[in-house]
């Protein structure tokens, strides 16, 4: 599933300048959107799964939405932030279908559009750099209105300096999985446009007009994982957001995502994001 432009709905949750001496240290960092940084002095450090990147003055890095990830600082650094929030339309595919490098040289031009995001956006700054006092649901909610009610040509010109900033990383950047079977690729669209039903596997199969076990095999072959896997984490991954910037209860989002059995919701939940839905509502409250 490839992107447009038309069908890539950003919008910009935060962004300023942050000055720090060795305290931009946060542990287990794990939001429902993208971070990108231009660091203009010093030196800090990110640790993710794939491995640690060391962030260094010029140069743009970007951490893809619901990244797990440590910041790590002992020393000066500078640098400037946005937060990118995607709202995700229908069964279109967004910035989550691609993989994309951590790091890449800044453009001539990317600090001045830094400085123009910070310009015409003034009151998304962030209060402080700790992600507990923003990364919650108040204050997603609340900048998403912001979002809204700005003048459509803030709005306008803010989407255009993402899109810029963005280009930069989408270069170089590689679909998460080339799918050359069309039954599979029409499959993951199914998904997720109906993300909200149970999506049981013999239906899928049977939409797919092949067996059981042959659309099983031939899912894991062009995705890495069966049905069953990828179905599951793309429901989580919706829960995760429901839980951040809804005011649905618990079982409200088992039921908007097609689980009928609320501890089996709550299993399922824990096992993919290490705490209860409760508790992952509660740590961004």
């Amino acid at each position: 599933m490839y992107i447009t432009v038309d069908k890539l709905h950003l919008l910009t949750l935060h962004v300023g300048y942050a000055q720090h001496l060795g305290d931009w240290n946060w542990k287990r960092v794990r939001s429902p959107f993208a971070r990108l940084y231009y660091v203009t002095d010093g030196v800090a450090q990110i640790e993710m799964a794939s491995g640690i990147y060391t962030l260094l003055p010029h140069r743009l890095y970007l951490i893809p939405a619901f990244t797990e990830h440590n910041c790590i600082c002992n020393s000066v650094f500078k640098h400037y932030y946005i937060h990118i929030y995607e709202e995700m339309q229908g069964d279109s595919g967004g910035l989550e279908e691609y993989d994309f490098p951590v790091e890449v040289e800044a453009a001539a031009y990317d600090l001045d559009l830094f400085k123009r995001l910070c310009y015409i956006n003034p009151f998304l700054k962030l209060p402080e750099s700790n992600p507990d006092s923003y990364d919650n649901h108040q204050s997603l909610i609340g900048n998403i209105q912001l979002n809204q009610r700005r003048p459509f040509c803030d709005k306008l010109e803010s989407c255009g300096i993402l899109y810029i900033l963005l280009s930069h990383f989408m270069k170089y950047a590689t679909p998460k999985t080339e799918v050359k079977d069309s039954r599979i690729h029409q499959m993951l669209a199914y998904i997720r446009k109906n993300i909200h039903l149970r999506l049981d596997i013999d239906v899928l199969a049977d939409k797919a007009c092949m067996s059981k076990d042959h659309f099983i095999r031939v899912f894991k072959r062009e995705m890495g994982e069966t049905p069953n896997v990828y179905v599951t984490k793309k429901k989580m991954e919706k829960a995760e957001l429901l839980l951040v910037t809804s005011d649905l209860s618990v079982k409200q989002v088992a039921d908007s995502l097609g689980y009928e059995d609320y501890s089996y919701f709550n299993k399922l939940f824990k096992k993919n994001a290490g705490v209860t839905p409760q508790q992952y509502r509660m740590n961004h409250s």
